[in-house]
């Protein structure tokens, strides 16, 4: 309780006393940009860019231990071969110890509406996937959706292209991936199955690590900006999961997958408002189960609804956002054969609180949530959270 005070106390104060301006890019819809776009853009007009953002987080649990945690630190590097080539890559780092490549493409700008890619990518589904830098999204904590549903932060080694025709205000992206690991044999000849009920295809991305391939995946995404404050989404994804080489002609190695995506964002003055809705279809689970013993759902869903007022007056430099989020997900909204659906895998979570932007760059965040799931006499325990976030 003295640690939960403590933080608050200092919540307060930093609210109190810091008097610098928000960076509005990061709040607009329509001019948002990620890490790898700002570094694309050239907003630093240099050869060489070098920038990170980070995530320190305080989360409390009702009635057990809270956690500390330098949740990332990830290192953002770009280089401008000439006016076309670019290279862009990510370096992150989890929890102080863990290493990944989040990104690492190059991107060959052919004409004004069209770039090549390849490489370690994102793939373009949702909000958060492609924004999760921590200064452009309420919570201390990225929405579940986008943890179960939504793998975030889900990247592939693949190539495509993308871009934008600004005349009718729509962008585009399409690619070719490797797709997510099934199933593989370990040391002692026992088959592992990587996807399960509890958090879907999670379990199962290669994060371009010796990625396995057999059969390419194919990734979509068109984007709508043409009404002020306004940015939709539409997005797909289909293809197959990846096996080990031993596995390839073993029934219910693999499973089949189609995904869609529809989200959308809005600004307009103080108010701001996102939500998005994913669903995605699972074929050959009731073979793969029984290959692997796992409990992996025929159909994942999910969706939120997020709403936010900035508190302070609009010709303020910093921003004070109050925020609420309904989130529904639900990794086992159907079972293939004999597998019953497990109640505790359809959850509800509810987010309340404050995003505190008080540099550009800059973010304080506190949060309450509560969640809920369908099993009846569920044990389930609403959690307190603050965060640190910065990006440069």
């Amino acid at each position: 309780m003295k640690c939960i005070v403590c933080i608050t106390t200092l919540l307060i104060s930093s609210l109190v006393w810091a008097q610098t301006q928000t960076d509005s890019i990061m709040l607009d819809p329509q001019k948002q940009l990620n890490a790898a776009q700002r570094i694309l853009s050239g907003n630093y007009g240099s050869t060489v860019t070098i920038g990170a953002y980070g995530e320190m987080q305080y989360l409390q649990p009702e009635n057990d231990n809270g956690t500390l945690d330098v949740h990332r630190l990830v290192l953002l590097l770009g280089y401008r071969f000439d006016e076309k080539v670019q290279f862009v890559t990510e370096i992150e780092i989890e929890h102080v110890e863990e290493v990944y490549v989040e990104q690492a493409f190059i991107n060959y700008n052919v004409a004004h509406n069209v770039n090549l890619r390849g490489g370690l990518m994102l793939v373009p589904m949702g909000i958060v996937n492609e924004y999760h830098e921590p200064t452009t999204f309420n919570g201390v904590e990225r929405p579940a959706v986008d943890h179960d549903i939504v793998p975030s932060t889900w990247r592939e080694l693949g190539v495509g292209v993308s871009g934008r025709f600004d005349n009718v205000s729509l962008g585009y992206q399409a690619y070719v991936f490797n797709g997510f690991k099934s199933a593989e044999i370990d040391a002692e000849g026992e088959i592992l199955g990587f996807l399960k009920g509890a958090d879907g295809l999670r379990g199962g991305r290669q994060k371009g690590i010796e990625s396995t391939v057999n059969t390419p995946t194919f990734s979509a995404k068109l984007e709508y900006y043409g009404l002020p404050g306004l940015r939709m989404g539409l997005a797909t994804y289909f293809g197959k999961s990846q096996a080990s080489h031993e596995l390839n002609e073993t029934t219910g190695a693999t499973v089949g997958i189609s995904m869609i995506g529809l989200d959308a964002r809005y600004a307009l003055q103080r108010f701001t408002a996102r939500g998005q809705l994913i669903y995605t279809t699972l074929s050959g689970t009731e073979s793969y189960n029984l290959l692997t013993g796992r409990d992996l759902g025929s159909v994942l869903k999910g969706w939120y609804l997020e709403t936010a007022y900035n508190l302070l007056p609009q010709h303020f430099g910093q921003r004070l956002y109050g925020f609420v989020r309904f989130e529904k997900y639900d990794t086992h909204a159907a079972t293939a054969g004999a597998l019953a659906r497990n109640q505790a895998y359809d959850r509800t979570d509810v987010t309340t609180g404050l995003s505190y932007h008080i540099a550009p760059g800059v973010v304080l965040k506190g949060d309450y949530q509560f969640k809920s799931n369908a099993l009846e006499g569920a044990d389930i325990r609403n959690q307190l959270n603050f965060g640190i976030g910065v990006w440069f």
